[in-house]
């Protein structure tokens, strides 16, 4: 039989250092979003981690120094290799499924409102397919954060 821990919320920059090792392997290996980081970007993750485990440790704790920009690398991808609707709701998919087996809590909900956020954000800053659809309609352009939905109902 599995033991099961209390999930607890996320309680500073070890947790996300955890956290954020758990979504970048799911991430590394998805079939969808998985080439944007190991063919596109070639990111080596022992390098991206601080960076962007200072970016969550900012958005998320107010504490952090983070003064990169964080669309920049974003819109690098894009102009290779186009960033759609369908992949920045996988993105989403898999950051709400790691939060939520590892935490629950304020910051954790905050945690994944900001992913969904930023995801949004940036579809939209991209203008990629489907973002001037969405733009014209108030959404955005087949993304659809209910999947992440679903997969909190699920749990």
């Amino acid at each position: 039989m599995r033991e099961t821990r209390e999930l607890t919320d996320i309680g500073g920059r070890d947790d996300l250092d955890v956290l954020l090792r758990r979504f970048y392997a799911a991430a590394f290996a998805d079939p969808l979003i998985g080439p944007f980081f190991t063919e596109v970007a070639g990111t080596d993750l022992e390098v991206h981690l601080p960076r962007i485990t200072d970016f969550w440790e900012r958005a998320l704790f107010r504490t952090a120094p983070y003064g990169r920009d964080a669309f920049a690398p974003h819109a690098a991808l894009h102009s290779v290799r186009p960033l759609t609707p369908a992949h920045f709701g996988r993105w989403v998919q898999l950051w709400h499924a790691t939060v939520d087996g590892l935490h629950r809590g304020l910051l954790a909900d905050r945690a994944r409102m900001t992913g969904e956020r930023i995801a949004v954000s940036m579809l939209k800053r991209l203008g990629g397919p489907g973002a001037e659809a969405a733009a014209a309609t108030g959404g955005t352009g087949g993304f659809v954060p209910l999947a992440a939905l679903t997969l909190r109902a699920a749990a």
